[in-house]
Parts: structure tokens; C-alpha cells; sequence
């Protein structure tokens, strides 16, 4: 599990940090991937929250990789290899200005990891969505994640959306990950 706020959020694998205070619009990245004891299987979802309130920057960043993760939601298809999509999402964030490792080989800024990654007795298997494609192409039964994300460590901010999807036998695209994508987490004054 990564419970990584502010600057650890931004590093893509964080951890955070036992002595962070967490204050009121702080970002945390939140990747969970329990594994079922009955069959092995795992299941991974990240969701970013803003504590209380977002920072304008971090809500305009949030937004940009909620729309790309519909954008790719939306045309995944069977038989489509993965790397069409990593590619698809490394445009769409090169317009906006974001720095990814196709544009700056080896950046610690904007997009610096995979699109995602197939899911089953391992957190990582095939089929994988890199720049540069070695697997097979996605199949009906397949079963991975879609994560893209946006890390800016010098504004003490990550964003990553994530969720478990699979194709159907009829090759249609199942979400398996049922869970709000609400970027601010409301918090209460306590007078």
C-alpha cells in the first residue's frame, strides 16, 4: 500500500514518511492493491485527494489526468497492442506541456511511468503499456490497469487515477474498480 503526501506523492512509488503532518490542501496519492487470500489474485486502484481543498494547480492537473484516463477508457479494444495507448497519453499531455519520457528521457517531472500494467497472481504481469512494446496485444479475458499520472515533486504534488479494468468474453471493457474519483476530501472545522 502507498500513502504518500505531498512531495513523496510526486515520486510515482512514494511511501510517505511517518513524521509527515498532513495539513489542509495537502495532496496524497493512495495506491491499494490487496491480494485475495482465497483465489491469489490482486486487484490495484490509486485515487489522489486533496485534503479540506485543491490548490488551483493541483485541480487543473488533476482534471488533465482524469481526461486521460477517460480518454483511454473510452478506446481500449481488444486486439489493440498496448503501447498505441501509452503513446495516445504521452500526445495528449506533451500538448498540454508536460514534460513525459518519450519528450525527456529519464524526467522525475510530468509523465514518467507506463500507462499501466496487467494484474493477476502479480501485481505486474502482461500485458504492459510502455513506449515501446515487447508483449502481445490486448486480448478478450485480459485483465490490467489504467494509471496515468502527473508528479511535480517541486510543488510538493503527484496525481495518479487508477483503476482495474478486463475485457469480456464479447471483448467489451469491465471496470472491476468501484470507487468515487473525488479529488477533494471535505474536512469539517471542528470549533
Amino acid at each position: 500500500m502507498i500513502f504518500a503526501p505531498g512531495r513523496d506523492g510526486a515520486t510515482g512509488h512514494g511511501e510517505g514518511e511517518a513524521d509527515h503532518v498532513i495539513k489542509m490542501g495537502d495532496c496524497i496519492v493512495f495506491d491499494y492493491f490487496p491480494r485475495s487470500t482465497k483465489t491469489g489474485y490482486f486487484h490495484d486502484m490509486t485515487r489522489t485527494w486533496s485534503i479540506g481543498y485543491a490548490r488551483p494547480e493541483v485541480q487543473k492537473t488533476y482534471d488533465q489526468v482524469m481526461n486521460s484516463f477517460n480518454i483511454v477508457a473510452d478506446s481500449l479494444k481488444v486486439g489493440d497492442n498496448g503501447s498505441a495507448y501509452q503513446n495516445r497519453v504521452n500526445e495528449y499531455f506533451e500538448s498540454l506541456g508536460h514534460k513525459t519520457t518519450r519528450s525527456h528521457p529519464g524526467t522525475r517531472d510530468g509523465y514518467f511511468h507506463s500507462l499501466g500494467h496487467g494484474l493477476g497472481l502479480n501485481v505486474h504481469e502482461a500485458p504492459s503499456f510502455r513506449n515501446f512494446e515487447y508483449g502481445a496485444n490486448l486480448q478478450a479475458g485480459s485483465v490490467f490497469t489504467v494509471e496515468p499520472g502527473l508528479y511535480y515533486p517541486d510543488q510538493n504534488y503527484g496525481i495518479r487515477i487508477e483503476d482495474t479494468v478486463y475485457f469480456d468474453e464479447n471483448g467489451v471493457l469491465q471496470n472491476l474498480t468501484d470507487f468515487k474519483y473525488d479529488l477533494v476530501l471535505p474536512i469539517e472545522k471542528q470549533e
